[in-house]
């Protein structure tokens, strides 16, 4: 069984191994019956065997709903809060002066010089500060009349450059009273990228902070000759000289005084109507330039309503991290979800998430263990490093901890799989982990990527709480589908939101249909008000992409693969880009190859490469610094990184171990790489090889290695 695969190998004595089962198995019956009595899992085991989705008919092909939306789809969270002002207003209403959104004071910031000569900055930070839901509000209100004082006409477009802070949210809340069209662009984005979206969206004021505009704005600014206003998030820059003639600099707090001043009583504002674009959102793209998908109001409220279905008792008691790029679409959803439902956000980045993070000083604290979130979001990456980081310190345990923590892990294992809760080992073996995301994590939302079985049991067994894994895309408004709490069943995705439809259509040139068995395959295709209305000034990729059927509904083709279950829920199978056909005519699944090896201690990242004119597989492999280390100490080997990075002899060994674990994931074997190339630098979002949710960008990563690419199929070098 899957569950026997993920299980840890231990080196227990057999007889002393017969014995502690024996004790387990006793202690099983003795707490079976008052445990099934008083945790009310009886209810939790049935839902998890409910059918959760249904197509709405007998044909092939047919779209399925979620059962508590077979009739009628959802497209409203509130009763008249169809716009996003009208779903704020209603929120600061009922949580008037309940805390909203946090940021940890700078007590104090440091350099730190690295044994390399490196300087890190490390941070001492302090508690969360608050805003309540009426500080909030009169701050958004202050900054759209602000930015009206500056020019800002309803239905224009603004930009936000920014990292994820309060701040972006009050400004986005602002424009969102004023309908403002806010252009959203991710923070780690190359130079090209931003100069593309600013000019193609024609703004004439970006909003900002001090450290981005002078590390990214600063070089760009001529580039961008519409360009009039600048507002800081966080105060005034140092220095001003450096920009061109006609672009103003404020901070944020001055147009906030400015729209505090201002005179609107004569003028009626200029509310939105649910058609209006609420955000043009740039993707980050895994192929190509990036692409601005308009998604109006009613798209982003029918996506949180969906999405909000399918988190249990949320509500005020509920504290939410925020910490991904809020210029995604998975990173505001959550935000926007917890924001209508009386939730807090504490704020927090990728550099002072937890005590072991790089910016935080040692023996300080970082934002989980101050915040103790009970919801969190991540992307597959984040999870796959934790799930990494803490089997490595599993591996250097005394033997006898070692194989406690093992036995506890899979004994855990087994009673999820069967839908029972281990409240022992909880607080005995896994407290200590769970304390590593604050204790007291309820839920954890993952997107963006694909996540592996092996991460998302071990996140169920060590933070012992379930993983809800979604899907969506920014074209559809994040919403798609979502697993629920109670179902432990890993690889899937889970039914279709209640606020859309999801069918499977014919791909004959991959060989996947809506008529196969035992589960009908296809493309997936969402319907629903989440589908966005497109992407802006693009009508020839809006209409490739998007298609309206003879009742007037909205459908993505996604370019996704998915077969749904029994039960109604969806698995992703494969993606039509990734599909590679080699030259004797067999098909790869470049994702299926990377899912098989990226789990692997030895390996941090992996990007599987084939070519139609040969007839192999090849790769490019971020190893992990300390295995393979390891691994050429053990071989003899000595030389700096770049030399064992550089070195046949060591790709040849990792290698071993690839063909290893892909034997063990039933790769076929013209799936299995036969030739690597070894990448002494990780992959990043800095580096243009990865998205910001880290997902490959193969068009950049296959010019990067071109050499490579060569070497492997025994070309010469151009």
């Amino acid at each position: 069984s899957q569950a026997a695969k993920m299980k840890l190998k231990h080196n227990i004595n057999p007889v002393l191994l017969q014995f502690i089962n024996f004790i387990v198995l006793v202690y099983s019956l003795v707490t079976y019956i008052p445990w099934y009595i008083l945790s009310g899992s009886k209810q939790a085991i049935a839902k998890a065997k409910q059918v959760k989705a249904r197509p709405v008919n007998n044909k092939p092909g047919g779209a399925y709903r979620s059962v508590n939306s077979l009739h009628c789809l959802a497209s409203v969270l509130y009763p008249g809060c169809d716009t996003l002002d009208k779903v704020f207003k209603y929120a600061k209403t009922k949580y008037k002066d309940k805390k909203l959104l946090g940021t940890r004071e700078i007590l104090k910031e440091e350099d730190e010089i690295q044994p390399s000569g490196k300087v890190f900055k490390k941070v001492i930070l302090g508690k969360y500060t608050w805003l309540s839901y009426e500080d909030v509000y009169i701050k958004a209100v202050n900054f759209g009349n602000g930015l009206a004082v500056l020019g800002q006409q309803p239905k224009t477009n603004i930009a936000i450059f920014c990292e994820t802070r309060a701040e972006w949210m009050i400004a986005a809340q602002a424009c969102f009273m004023c309908n403002y069209q806010l252009v959203t662009l991710y923070a780690t984005l190359g130079g090209p990228a931003i100069v593309h979206g600013l000019n193609e969206t024609e703004v004439t004021t970006i909003i900002t902070s001090k450290e981005l505009m002078q590390t990214k704005l600063k070089e760009i600014v001529s580039q961008v000759p519409l360009l009039r206003h600048i507002i800081t998030v966080d105060g005034k820059p140092t220095t001003w000289s450096e920009f061109p003639k006609g672009v103003i600099v404020h901070t944020m707090a001055s147009v906030q005084a400015m729209g505090a001043k201002a005179d609107t009583g004569n003028k009626p504002p200029s509310r939105p109507v649910p058609s209006d674009i609420a955000v043009i959102m740039y993707t980050s793209g895994s192929t190509g330039i990036p692409k601005g998908v308009m998604i109006s109001h009613c798209n982003i409220i029918a996506g949180i309503t969906g999405m909000a279905e399918r988190i249990p008792n949320l509500g005020e008691k509920d504290i939410y991290i925020g910490y991904l790029p809020l210029a995604h679409v998975l990173e505001l959803s959550a935000e926007l979800v917890c924001l209508s439902h009386g939730c807090r956000i504490g704020y927090s980045s990728p550099q002072t998430l937890a005590d072991q993070s790089s910016k935080i000083k040692k023996g300080s604290k970082g934002d989980v263990t101050t915040l103790k979130p009970t919801l969190m979001a991540a992307v597959p990456e984040i999870m796959d490093r934790i799930y990494k980081n803490v089997m490595n310190k599993v591996n250097e345990m005394t033997s006898f901890q070692r194989n406690l923590f093992i036995l506890a892990y899979n004994y855990k294992m087994e009673q999820i799989s069967k839908g029972y809760t281990t409240p022992l080992c909880d607080s005995l073996i896994f407290r200590k982990v769970r304390m590593l995301l604050g204790g007291k994590i309820r839920v954890l939302l993952c997107g963006g990527a694909p996540l592996s079985a092996a991460t998302q049991r071990f996140m169920n067994i060590c933070f012992c709480c379930p993983v809800g894994q979604g899907y969506g895309l920014t074209e559809s408004a994040g919403a798609g589908t979502i697993t629920e709490v109670w179902d432990y069943t890993t690889g899937r995705v889970g039914a279709p939101l209640v606020c859309c439809e999801i069918k499977l259509m014919n791909w004959e040139e991959g060989g996947y249909y809506n008529t196969d068995k035992p589960y009908p395959r296809g493309e997936i295709l969402i319907g629903g008000q989440n589908v966005t209305v497109g992407y802006y000034k693009n009508e020839a990729r809006t209409k490739k992409d998007f298609t309206v059927d003879e009742n007037g509904q909205r459908w993505l083709h996604t370019g996704d693969i998915g077969e749904f279950h029994h039960d109604g829920c969806l698995k992703i199978i494969d993606r039509k880009k990734d599909l590679v056909k080699l030259q004797a005519g067999e098909y790869v699944s470049l994702g299926k190859v990377e899912a098989a090896l990226k789990n692997l201690p030895l390996v941090d990242n992996i990007c599987a490469y084939a070519s139609s004119f040969h007839s192999y597989v090849i790769g490019f492999v971020v190893p992990n610094q300390k295995e393979l280390a390891d691994l050429a100490r053990k071989k003899g080997f000595k030389g700096t990184w770049e030399e064992i990075c550089n070195s046949p002899e060591m790709e040849k060994e990792v290698l071993k171990v690839l063909a290893e674990a892909a034997v063990a994931a039933n790769l076929e074997k013209f799936e299995i790489p036969v030739k690597i190339r070894l990448s002494p630098d990780p992959w990043t979002p800095e580096t243009g090889l990865v998205t910001d949710a880290f997902k490959l960008k193969r068009k950049e990563l296959t010019a990067f290695y071109q050499p490579d690419i060569e070497r492997m199929y025994g070309k010469s070098v151009k």
